[in-house]
């Protein structure tokens, strides 16, 4: 009978002392559970920060390139605008060029507008712009005498040509008017008519000099009028 209770008490132990271990073990396996699902949470953390920063970075990126993107564009824009303007405007200096041309030799070849006034027998001796010059300038209150002295002057001016140009002044015409659409005071047709030059001229000699004489006379001195 002593037996049995020594034997039951020490399976008793032994069975408290399975349980007692049975029961650290899993206090331990639970602890290492927990630990493990910590570790396993604060990685999981630590990845949706790490992706976080990466799409930031990414997102950063696209505007950034987004923006250079804009800048180029406007730039390019820009760039192309200038461009146009510059060829417009070289197109229309060229096209005014060409009209401006075609102006000149349509006026060119129209010729000399007619003079339809009365010739005085004084000027019979003359002919073409010379012979409109001397009864022009008759009618201008000067007298025959003058002539000479206009023909002279005129004569080195012009060569009593209505074309006559000087590139280098722009002076233009019988009278060398500088510039020369001042004879438009006289007539639309300043480029074509002599009687418009010449009643230019004959005035622009009354108004400084008086007569055609007084004109010549300083031409001779100084070499214009």
């Amino acid at each position: 009978m002593k037996r049995l209770r020594t034997t039951g008490l020490r399976v008793a132990s032994v069975v408290l002392l399975l349980a007692g271990l049975i029961g650290g073990v899993a206090v331990a396996r639970h602890q290492d559970a927990k630990q493990t699902a910590a570790e396993s949470a604060a990685e999981t953390e630590r990845l949706l920060v790490a992706r976080e920063t990466e799409h930031a970075a990414a997102r950063a990126a696209r505007e950034e390139a987004v923006k250079d993107a804009a800048v180029k564009a406007e730039s390019v824009a820009k760039t192309a605008a200038a461009g146009a303007r510059s060829l417009d405007k070289a197109q229309a200096k060229a096209v005014a060029a060409a009209k401006a041309e075609a102006k000149r030799k349509a006026e060119e070849a129209a010729g000399p507008v007619p003079f339809n006034g009365k010739i005085p027998a004084s000027c019979d001796e003359f002919s073409g712009s010379r012979q409109i010059g001397c009864a022009l300038m008759l009618s201008s209150g000067f007298k025959i005498a003058e002539f000479p002295c206009l023909n002279e002057l005129w004569d080195h001016e012009s060569g009593w040509n209505y074309k006559a140009e000087n590139r280098s002044s722009g002076a233009y015409g019988i009278p060398q008017s500088l510039p020369g659409d001042k004879m438009a005071q006289f007539g639309a047709d300043w480029k074509t008519n002599p009687a418009t030059q010449i009643k230019w001229g004959l005035s622009y000699i009354k108004g400084r000099y008086k007569t055609p004489c007084g004109a010549w006379n300083n031409f001779q001195e100084k070499g214009n009028y």
